[in-house]
């Protein structure tokens, strides 16, 4: 396979801008020529000052985070803890959405641009698995480093399985994606039914018991503890407000923090390949990480973040071909679908091997550190050196053998599959039962 043109490193990239503009060029006489940088000191302008944006947009966006994970944490108790995060996962990451609807809709008119759609998608998901994964273990590990064991693993509850088998699916017919080279309506109509039907497995799952309640925040247990329709209303309310304030936020953050990176003269692949997805993925991240403070919580602080893998491998990447159609007809040039040219596939083929690794290592049911130091190391690789990217490819299929290999001798066995079936089972039963999953009044 051939190599791709090397793609600039974004710390590289980001430190020589800063170096050109702490030090502009020196004139003939050997002395810096700051008349140089006028240019770049009248087009930044407009940057500086969206930069500054950051002092009100980053607290709003920290406040929505919280204000929608008070509300998941109350509805665990109305819907299952899954459903809950789905819809969470929804909220949070409808800048993501939008970032990619604007790229697709620019591509289907310029076909030049049509890399950054595919990079935004793979770029969001690689990212959310070798920073976001890590990070929540991280935090769980240096919170409880007093009253546990110094490194735990996140041991996932049975109904987490939901979430894990949840990927499957989506990532299988990824890879048929991938081998016919395009994503047309079609596709997009099956990665649709896929999450529809997760949807529905996630609709049997009973919710938490209520004696769970008592080590909910404050405001969860305020909203819940309202009783019949006040308790609805309460915890809607809690959904809508952290949603609404994100959706006022999202455009000005976005805003600001572009012109961050327009001050320091990062590129716009690199912009919109980490960049973009680390910004559009910020409220979801601050949510998880404030979950994973607790030992309690760290498994729903991960499955957080899988509910958002699942929403990016299925909706987010259903959403490229009808846009990108729609744009391209509305050109004048008919409805197509979106092809992939050998560096879009090199991307699309690296984000379902890591994914496919991340699979595997939770169909253990638990997240250990070495398996987040690997996935964190081998995502700063690729992130600092892109030209290495057929490198990591490769490291990621024989890390993908070696977990299999272990599976088969039983050393790391994949139990996901028989505790889904398990736990949908039990929710099968106790829904059909004497009804005690229902909340009282």
């Amino acid at each position: 396979m051939p190599r791709p043109a090397r793609q600039s490193s974004a710390p590289q990239e980001v430190l020589a801008n800063i170096v050109t503009f702490v030090a502009p060029p020196a004139g003939p006489t050997g002395t810096p020529r700051f008349g140089a940088i006028g240019v770049f000191t009248a087009t930044s302008l407009k940057a500086g000052g969206a930069a500054l944006a950051a002092l009100w947009t980053f607290p709003s966006i920290l406040l929505s985070a919280f204000v929608v994970a008070w509300g998941a944490e109350a509805a665990q108790f109305l819907i299952s803890q899954g459903l809950a995060l789905a819809v969470l996962a929804w909220l949070q990451t409808l800048p993501e959405f939008a970032v990619e609807a604007v790229i697709a809709w620019d591509a289907g008119k310029d076909p030049a641009r049509m890399h950054l759609a595919i990079a935004n998608l793979t770029g969001a998901i690689r990212l959310l698995i070798g920073l976001g994964w890590p990070t929540v273990y991280l935090v769980t590990a240096f919170s409880s480093r007093r009253t546990r064991h110094r490194l735990p693993a996140i041991v996932l509850e049975r109904e987490h399985a939901i979430e894990v088998m949840g990927l499957v699916l989506p990532l299988a017919y990824g890879f048929v994606v991938w081998l016919k080279g395009s994503l047309s309506v079609l596709d997009a109509v099956v990665l649709t039914a896929l999450y529809l039907a997760y949807l529905a497995v996630l609709l049997r799952v009973p919710p938490h018991a209520e004696e769970a309640l008592s080590d909910a925040p404050a405001v969860s247990r305020w909203a819940y503890g309202l009783g019949g329709k006040r308790r609805v209303v309460a915890i809607v309310g809690l959904f809508a407000a952290g949603g609404a304030l994100l959706y006022v936020t999202a455009q000005p953050f976005l805003d600001s923090m572009l012109g961050i990176a327009a001050v320091l003269g990062v590129s716009d692949f690199v912009f919109v390949q980490w960049v973009a997805p680390f910004l559009s993925e910020f409220p979801e991240t601050v949510s998880a990480l404030y979950w994973a403070r607790r030992a309690d919580k760290a498994p729903m602080a991960l499955m957080n973040l899988v509910s958002s893998n699942i929403s990016q491998w299925t909706i987010l990447a259903a959403m490229i071909p009808v846009i990108y159609g729609w744009s391209h007809a509305a050109a004048g040039g008919g409805f197509i679908a979106f092809r992939f040219d050998p560096a879009q596939e090199l991307e699309i083929a690296l984000t379902l091997a890591q994914s496919f690794v991340a699979l595997l290592l939770l169909m253990g049911m638990k997240f250990a550190w070495w398996d987040a130091t690997l996935l964190f190391a081998l995502w700063l690789a690729q992130f600092l050196r892109p030209h290495w990217r057929v490198d990591v490819l490769v490291l990621y299929l024989l890390w993908s053998a070696v977990l299999l290999a272990l599976a088969s001798a039983g050393r790391r066995p994949l139990t996901a599959p028989r505790v889904f079936r398990g736990a949908v089972a039990a929710g099968r039963d106790r829904a059909a039962g004497s009804g005690n999953a229902a909340p009282r009044a």
